[in-house]
């Protein structure tokens, strides 16, 4: 017990276990971010597990082809727009069941992506690379962040400042008080002039745009191939991140950096070795969260018109 205590607390000093740390919170913190602007507009969007597998192979498939990285990222944000569009269609538009809507979505994402890689490269077995991000080596020489922030790429720091800057839209703007208004009583929302279709329909793209960068940034940035599996359901997680933080973009950052904590962790205990299975140290970043999950979902305050399908001039 004294060795696992041991290693567990060299671990956390240690600024390699921050770099890990920041790198496996990336697209979760991308991913969480789009579904709290999502369900805050009162469309839940579980199509965010195949958005993030068609942002990761339509960025590497573009980067492959000869774009550059940053043209790329572009690509999967548009990708996850445009399955941002056809979730609002269904969701928004037609008021179909968010749920069975999101499914869908997930299930059109990954196979069409499946088979897109198949038609791409029918003869290759292992996947074709590309040329990843690189880490911010100049930043080594900044006071106490500057270690962890040289490991990472430009794609973090992105994902960092988006933070507060949905937390300024969403607080200190007229759109960003709309978007809240609508996912918590669209029918008052009508009433002082909002569209609320618009509203909705826009959130979900935006979220979905940024779904679509959590998946590029892992065959970008994080690797640089794109295979099967590689979400690993981590578009789950970003949805019960959502809950965690209150559907607040400082708490999600925090519900991120601690869920991408555990799975580091995880990770070094079982590089350490020890009398336990290594299933269990498997488990331990999804027996920790759904505890967290469970103190703070008792407390969370959710959007009050979330998964409520609303029609136009209806009361």
């Amino acid at each position: 017990m004294m060795d696992f205590l041991a290693n567990l607390f060299d671990m956390l000093g240690s600024a390699s276990f921050w770099v890990a740390t920041l790198r496996v919170a990336t697209p979760l913190i991308l991913g969480t971010l789009g579904v709290l602007i999502c369900e805050r507009a009162g469309v839940l969007n579980l199509g965010i597990e195949g958005i993030m597998v068609a942002g990761a192979f339509t960025g590497w498939l573009a980067v492959f082809n000869g774009a550059d990285l940053w043209t790329g990222v572009l690509v999967a944000g548009l990708v996850g727009g445009v399955f941002g569009l056809l979730h609002a269609a269904l969701t928004v538009w037609l008021t179909v069941s968010q749920h069975v809507a999101g499914l869908g979505v997930t299930l059109l994402a990954t196979s069409l992506s499946a088979f897109a890689y198949r038609v791409s490269f029918p003869q290759v077995s292992t996947p074709p690379t590309v040329t990843a991000f690189a880490p911010l080596e100049g930043l080594a020489g900044l006071p106490l962040i500057g270690p962890v922030l040289a490991g990472q790429t430009s794609l973090t720091l992105l994902a960092i400042a988006l933070v507060p800057t949905v937390a300024y839209l969403l607080y200190r703007t007229p759109m960003g008080l709309a978007l809240r208004m609508v996912g918590e009583n669209p029918a008052a929302a009508e009433g002082q002039g909002v569209d609320v279709i618009a509203v909705r329909t826009g959130a979900v793209i935006a979220g979905s745009i940024l779904m679509g960068l959590a998946g590029a940034f892992l065959t970008l940035s994080a690797f640089n191939a794109f295979f099967f599996n590689m979400i690993n359901g981590r578009g789950w997680i970003c949805v019960a991140l959502v809950v965690f933080a209150s559907w607040r973009p400082g708490k999600a950052l925090l519900g991120a950096v601690l869920f991408a904590a555990f799975d580091a962790a995880q990770l070094r205990l079982q590089q350490a070795g020890g009398a336990l299975p290594y299933q269990i140290y498997l488990m331990l970043p999804y027996l920790l969260s759904i505890l967290a999950l469970i103190v703070m979902a008792r407390r969370a305050a959710y959007p009050q018109a979330l998964m409520k399908p609303y029609r136009k001039g209806e009361r």
